[in-house]
C-alpha cells in the first residue's frame, strides 16, 4: 500500500511530529510498509483459534497480599510543604 506526501503529512500532523521535507518520500514509503504489514495479518484465517496471554501454559508465581511495611502516612505529611485534610497540595500545572 503506498502512501501519498499529502497522507504522510496528515498522518505526521495527527501525531503532532515534525518531518523534514526530504525525508517524506522514506516515511511514505515505511508506512505504506507497515500498512501492507497489518493487511496481511489480517488476511490470516484465524477462526476457531483461541486468544492467549502467553504462549507458554505457566501460573503466575504470586506473593501472598500481607502488610510488610508500617504505615508511614504522619511522618510524610509532616514533610510536605502543603498539606490539607490528609492530602497533599501541588501548584496548579494545567489552567
Amino acid at each position: 500500500m503506498s502512501l501519498s506526501i499529502e497522507e504522510v503529512d496528515k498522518i505526521a500532523a495527527l501525531a503532532a511530529i515534525a518531518i523534514e521535507e526530504d525525508a517524506r518520500p522514506a516515511y511514505a514509503r515505511q508506512l505504506g510498509r507497515v500498512l501492507e504489514l497489518f493487511a496481511r495479518m489480517e488476511a490470516v484465517d484465524t477462526e476457531g483459534v483461541e486468544p492467549l496471554a502467553h504462549p507458554l501454559e505457566m501460573t503466575q508465581r504470586l506473593r501472598p497480599d500481607e502488610v510488610t511495611e508500617h504505615d508511614q502516612h504522619e511522618k510524610f505529611q509532616k514533610l510536605a510543604p502543603k498539606v490539607e485534610a490528609g492530602l497533599y497540595l501541588v501548584p496548579q500545572v494545567i489552567e
